[in-house]
């Protein structure tokens, strides 16, 4: 297993798990980045990107997999940035930010999880 960013979540926003129920999408963000965007995220600890995410490849969030389905074109910048970026699941996406997963389930979303983006 190739690792490509590996993070954990610090905080979720009151309104995230909301955000994910009616659009399918959370923003994974490092609060520090743009604070008064706390209630909205899912803040998490910024670490570096050891490889760029592509189709195909695999997030794991807590104990759920999915698998990689789109790859936006800013989505490698804006994570080595600042360790931001959208994650659709299980919906269609366009915006140049958003990765796109596929799953058996929705995500929970807890403080404490892991997030992991890698090759297998």
């Amino acid at each position: 297993m190739e690792v490509k960013y590996e993070t954990q979540i610090t905080a979720v926003g009151r309104d995230a798990r909301t955000f994910l129920d009616t659009n399918k999408s959370f923003i994974l963000m490092d609060a520090d980045l743009r604070p008064r965007l706390a209630d909205m995220v899912v803040q998490h600890t910024v670490n570096e990107v050891q490889g760029d995410i592509v189709v195909g490849d695999k997030l794991q969030v807590g104990n759920t997999d999915f698998t990689v389905e789109q790859v936006g074109n800013d989505v490698m910048k804006n994570l080595r940035e600042g360790g931001h970026c959208t994650i659709v699941v299980n919906s269609a996406g366009s915006l140049p930010g958003q990765i796109v997963v596929k799953g058996s389930i929705i995500p929970r979303l807890r403080v404490g999880d892991v997030v992991k983006f890698y090759a297998q």
